[in-house]
């Protein structure tokens, strides 16, 4: 099977903060978040692999800082890498205060994510081919936690 640039994949999503979506510190849901970072892997994973995608983990989830009312969130997500099935999904969520333009990274994730056919049975997935430097480097912690995995 052929392998795909991360550049086939590439999402990004854009949202804006609104008070539902905060706390009682006016800071953003981490479940909020969550629920985004899974929508973008999907669509991110659709992408590569041409098939209906399911959710098989969320493998990292690191939260660096927050979010408020007002703010702009701006979501990329990408396939990093690939098993037979299986894909995994870089996604980081940068937060931007629109009125200073400052920017921060706020989450980063990995999430598993595997290729299914019209019943729900897990399909072959192309490979990826890392474009950037970040990715080359995100390529292959994937490939070492594989491997990690693998001896388990």
């Amino acid at each position: 099977m052929e392998k795909l640039s991360t550049n086939v994949s590439r999402t990004i999503l854009t949202k804006l903060v609104l008070p539902p979506d905060t706390n009682h510190l006016g800071t953003i849901f981490g479940g909020k978040v969550l629920s985004y970072i899974d929508e973008i892997a999907a669509i991110a994973a659709m992408k590569h692999s041409g098939k209906v995608v399911v959710t098989a983990s969320i493998d990292t989830v690191n939260f660096l800082s927050s979010a408020r009312v007002g703010d702009i969130l701006t979501l990329e997500g990408f396939v990093i890498s690939t098993g037979r099935t299986s894909m995994e999904v870089y996604v980081k969520v940068e937060c931007e205060r629109f009125k200073t333009r400052e920017k921060s990274l706020t989450t980063t994730s990995f999430i598993t994510m595997v290729a299914i056919d019209e019943h729900g049975k897990p399909v072959p997935v192309p490979g990826v081919i890392p474009e950037t430097e970040h990715e080359l480097e995100l390529f292959q912690e994937a490939q070492k936690k594989r491997a990690k995995l693998a001896k388990q």
